[in-house]
């Protein structure tokens, strides 16, 4: 993004207090995507992450590891929600052909249809609350920046 040197002089009270808009931003928009996606959806955040997931991966499948470390989920937590997801019918687990030691979570049909339909819900959730108030520009701005955070700190 910026290829110019950060200020030695900032603040140290003005860049904490960037970062901690950053942080209430985000919250205060989370919360209102999360909250829409559940009422609308029955999903939990971690289901609906899961969903977003394989829905944009090929064939709709994606090896359970991958897509654990992906979500930030342990291994353990992942499991849990898997079972729930399955038990509701939104995944299932199918066993790679040329890996056993491989198992891959694939939408269901009824799993594409919620897919599909709470990731609709959460796009217009998203466009009223960031970018009606930010525009295009700053928004595609803000995921620039955080981009390049995720790739430095990665």
């Amino acid at each position: 993004m910026s290829t110019t040197s950060p200020d030695p002089h900032t603040d140290d009270d003005e860049i904490i207090t960037w970062w901690g808009l950053v942080i209430e931003g985000y919250h205060a928009t989370q919360a209102r995507l999360v909250a829409a996606v559940a009422d609308e959806y029955d999903l939990a955040p971690a289901s609906f992450d899961i969903l977003l997931r394989l829905v944009r991966s090929p064939e709709h499948r994606m090896p359970m590891t991958k897509l654990a470390h992906e979500a930030a989920l342990s291994s353990g937590g992942f499991t849990k929600v898997a079972d729930r997801m399955a038990k509701a019918g939104l995944i299932r687990r199918e066993p790679c052909e040329t890996d056993r030691r491989v198992t891959y979570a694939v939408l269901t049909d009824h799993g594409l249809d919620i897919a599909r339909r709470s990731r609709k819900t959460a796009a217009e959730v998203l466009r009223k609350h960031v970018l009606e108030p930010l525009g295009e520009a700053d928004s595609a701005a803000l995921a620039a920046a955080m981009r390049t955070l995720r790739e430095a700190n990665s």
